[in-house]
């Protein structure tokens, strides 16, 4: 079983849009379909805002981060929901879904700082984040379950067992949490400032995300996502490269207007 399971990972090995090395074992079809699914249910499960003018400022920013999206990921057409939710939060899915709460738009206070987020989101997908942590899970529990049965009686596969549980959650599963974040905000960053929006009001919507914590965030070892002021000192430092893309696009004429 462990011999079968080291043939699937290295089979599965892949790289990802920015050259790190990922795991994926299913196929793309496969994953947009849970994608499509999980989307649909969620629809039914949380109301749509039913505001025009908040629908209609969204799918602005969101139409203008989506337009910059290549045509080499195969995504031709995306839907975007806004969801009536006090969530301060947004997320894509794959088979091109997009979900904005509309409490996020208290947080992300202009067009560009939504776009930051929507930006970050796109890249989950394009980086088929998606398909990478469902194979990281799938990979995780085979092994566990191979532990399980190879080790000697039952209180030492008890100790076994919680031994590969611990040591998946922590040394395997956020580690690679705390990567894929990083890796869409470098991405989702590219997006925005080539859609037009100012790629600086990035690091004030952390600013603004800190607040809202209150400082009550869990510590970056224990949390899928990189601290603030890491995520803040990543971004600053992407500026350089980031901020050509945003003149590029003024100066072709990308200069979105989309009012909240």
């Amino acid at each position: 079983m462990l011999v079968g399971l080291s043939s699937l990972v290295l089979a599965g090995c892949s790289t990802s849009p920015t050259g790190r090395s990922q795991l994926k074992l299913f196929p793309s079809t496969q994953i947009n379909q849970m994608g499509i699914q999980s989307f649909a249910q969620m629809k039914e499960d949380t109301p749509a805002s039913k505001s025009g003018e908040t629908n209609g400022y969204v799918n602005c920013v969101a139409q203008k981060v989506i337009a910059q999206v290549p045509a080499k990921y195969g995504i031709s057409n995306w839907e975007v929901v806004v969801f009536d939710s006090e969530q301060v939060n947004a997320f894509a899915l794959p088979g091109g879904k997009v979900g904005v709460y509309t409490g996020l738009l208290e947080v992300a206070e202009n067009q560009h700082q939504l776009a930051a987020v929507i930006g970050h989101e796109l890249a989950h997908v394009l980086a088929e984040h998606g398909n990478e942590r469902v194979s990281t899970a799938f990979a995780t529990q085979t092994a566990m379950a191979a532990a399980y049965q190879l080790s000697g009686d039952v209180k030492h596969k008890q100790e076994i067992f919680a031994l590969l549980g611990v040591g998946a959650q922590v040394g395997i599963s956020l580690p690679f949490g705390r990567i894929q974040e990083s890796e869409a905000d470098a991405m989702g960053l590219d997006l925005m400032a080539k859609a037009g929006f100012d790629p600086k009001e990035s690091v004030t919507l952390w600013q603004n995300m800190g607040k809202k914590a209150g400082g009550k965030a869990q510590p970056e070892f224990l949390s899928t996502h990189p601290s603030n002021k890491r995520r803040i000192n990543d971004l600053n430092k992407r500026m350089a490269k980031v901020m050509p893309y945003f003149e590029q696009a003024r100066a072709e004429g990308r200069s979105p207007q989309c009012k909240a």
